[in-house]
């Protein structure tokens, strides 16, 4: 999904500035979409790392490399694995992941893996204030680098403020970033700082380092290789500019959006998504290629309109998403012993099946023992491991998935990736955003458009965008729902989404029949957009706010359970009123596999379920705007 670096090409003279820089410098790079950031950056790793001049040359441990996104990470990873004669041994982490490093390392014993994303940065952000920097394994960084630095709003602006504050006399950074693509300001929970959220970390930066800041700026575009693909570039220096508009930020991103939207309606039109045309052409594009959403719910709806007609293609995940594959389980598993060593680990990798072609032994290694270190020379802690699946911070280059040659992504998703093609729905106008949403972000749909119009290497479509009207926002368990109406004018509810975290980890599938089957069931025949089913066991209700049991189905074979959360959020989205009396549906139809992962429960459930006493099996992960199915003859009352 990303673009290869053509016989690592040479730097351009803009390039070659950012490349130079001493390690002590404070540098601000403006990156334009598509202008080779990510092979500059790759280049200047190298430079700082191998330096001819010992003096300017830093060790790998000393670089501090932190970036918004799982993707931009396993770019950035795979980059510096095929370009980088130095820099194999720096590490990319995301923002969290190292927040959650820092945590564990300064203080063991707090409860960190119970925390939500925002907390643990925010318990970091107090750490590196009280000094956790210095009394960490690795000691303070000598030069930082951060990619996407548009981004950083709310909780991790104030994380990385506070990271360069304490290392103002010691370290240099590089800070890359592009304004034009800032379209995270749904992070932001400060009414205040939303209101003023416009190149905040920006001008943080200069206010900060206003006799030593270096800013130089990437301008050429490499990643567009057609017109078509080269057809919203021109507008990038005015989208940048939207916050400092002298007729105010609203007007100019109106007048954008409506330039943008009139650019993309000159681009080929696929037609609709249900014609022949359309559906035959997505099977058949050469190369990646992208179908870009506003929403989750247009990329819900889409996802299974493909589903239906037989076009394969995956899901994009949540940037913060991070299943542990399933080869984890499957290597604890089969190992009884409390050690690894790198050819027990390949051996045992080369005999699991369903192991992606990305999923190289020797990175594998590189990356567990650098967390799950054993205490014998080159060995790999097994029980370490064990408990890096309990607590979800696999290295962030093992956890992405493999990638589909077709997507369905939001644009937000797709922020630093790139496809040889991108297919846009169609967007409206902003008069008829405004009929739509009683709360409109001009700022934001004009940015949100531009990123997606400069995600493409070649070709660049639209597409007219599905029906969602009746598919709704429930505003308590922020899931979406299908309505229904009925005859009186009113809806029923007929649907709810099933996403990350519905199917039960506490103990295996089919735990008290046939645990060891279930398991083997999963890596023989269940397969990434599968449809599967919740079906209801039993009419009793687990507790006094909860749904009764509903099993996962597959091809009728039992290959999980809905989770406590997802049956207490089904009896919200189903509980209109206080006298309102549930009629369970029979069965949730509509529901896809998106992986295969390894998940935590108790040791005791693993060994009673006779697979071993690590805790840790494989369960499928689901999506989807499920449809309930009920008893012929029942239906929900409307609301």
């Amino acid at each position: 999904m990303t673009v290869s670096d053509k016989d690592d090409p040479s730097l351009t003279s803009e390039q070659q500035a950012v490349v130079d820089q001493p390690w002590d410098v404070r540098l601000l790079v403006t990156a334009g979409a598509g202008a080779g950031k990510t092979h500059t950056l790759v280049r200047r790793l190298d430079a700082l790392v191998g330096h001819a001049d010992p003096d300017e040359a830093i060790e790998a441990s000393e670089l501090l490399v932190l970036s918004f996104s799982r993707a931009a990470v396993r770019d950035l990873r795979d980059r510096i694995a095929r370009h980088g004669e130095h820099a194999q041994r720096v590490r990319v982490q995301t923002f969290d992941s190292w927040a959650y490093s820092l945590l564990t390392q300064a203080y063991p014993d707090g409860q960190w893996a119970t925390l939500a994303f925002d907390e643990r940065i925010r318990a970091a952000t107090d750490a590196i204030e009280k000094g956790a920097l210095e009394s960490v394994e690795a000691g303070l960084p000598l030069h930082v680098i951060i990619d996407e630095v548009q981004d950083l709003v709310g909780v991790r602006r104030e994380m990385v403020e506070s990271l360069l504050d304490r290392l103002h006399e010691s370290c240099g950074f590089t800070l890359v970033g592009d304004p034009a693509q800032a379209i995270y300001d749904f992070q932001i929970e400060d009414p205040e700082e939303y209101a003023d959220r416009a190149d905040l970390f920006l001008r943080w930066v200069r206010a900060s380092y206003p006799d030593d800041l270096v800013e130089l700026s990437l301008t050429q575009n490499f990643r567009a290789a057609t017109p078509e693909a080269r057809t919203a570039l021109a507008l990038g220096p005015a989208v940048q500019g939207i916050g400092r508009a002298p007729e105010g930020a609203d007007a100019a991103a109106e007048r954008l959006h409506g330039e943008l939207r009139e650019l993309l309606l000159d681009v080929p039109d696929l037609g609709g998504l249900t014609d022949a045309f359309t559906l035959d052409s997505l099977r058949s594009f050469p190369g990646t290629c992208a179908i870009l959403t506003r929403d989750n719910r247009q990329a819900l709806v889409l996802s299974e309109l493909l589903h239906t007609r037989g076009v394969p293609h995956a899901l994009q995940r949540s940037l913060r998403d991070q299943p542990a594959p399933h080869w984890v389980a499957e290597l604890l598993r089969r190992t009884e012993a409390v050690t690894l060593t790198e050819a027990r680990l390949r051996e045992l990798l080369g005999a699991i099946p369903l192991l992606p072609e990305s999923t190289r032994p020797e990175q594998v290694w590189r990356s567990l023992r650098k967390v799950a270190r054993g205490t014998g020379r080159n060995t790999l802690d097994v029980m370490r491991l064990r408990r890096i699946v309990a607590e979800r911070r696999l290295p962030d280059e093992l956890v992405d998935p493999e990638p589909s040659r077709l997507i369905v992504s939001t644009v937000h998703r797709s922020k630093g990736l790139e496809f040889d093609r991108v297919v846009l729905l169609t967007p409206p106008t902003m008069a008829e955003l405004r009929r739509r949403r009683s709360q409109l972000d001009m700022p934001a749909e004009a940015r949100a458009l531009y990123v997606a119009m400069t995600r493409a290497r070649e070709d660049l479509y639209r597409v007219a965008a599905p029906e969602t009207v009746t598919v709704l926002k429930h505003r308590q368990t922020d899931r979406w729902y299908r309505g229904v109406p009925n005859s009186r004018h009113s809806w029923r509810r007929d649907g709810i989404e099933v996403r990350a975290g519905d199917v039960c980890a506490v103990e295996p599938a089919d735990a008290s029949n046939d645990a060891t089957g279930a398991q083997s069931y999963l890596l023989e025949r269940v397969r990434s957009g599968d449809a599967v089913s919740f079906r209801l066991r039993d009419s009793l209700p687990m507790g006094p706010e909860q749904s009764p049991r509903y099993a996962l189905l597959h091809e009728g074979r039992e290959i999980g359970e809905a989770s406590e959360v997802f049956r207490s959020e089904l009896f919200a989205v189903l509980k209109v009123g206080a006298a309102w009396e549930i009629r369970w549906p029979e069965e949730i139809v509509d529901l896809r596999v998106d992986c295969l992962e390894s998940v935590s429960g108790s040791a005791a459930a693993g060994v009673n379920a006779g697979l071993g006493d690590h805790g840790v099996w494989i369960a499928p992960r689901v999506n989807g705007i499920g449809r309930f199915r009920r008893l012929a003859g029942v239906e929900e009352e409307g609301e």
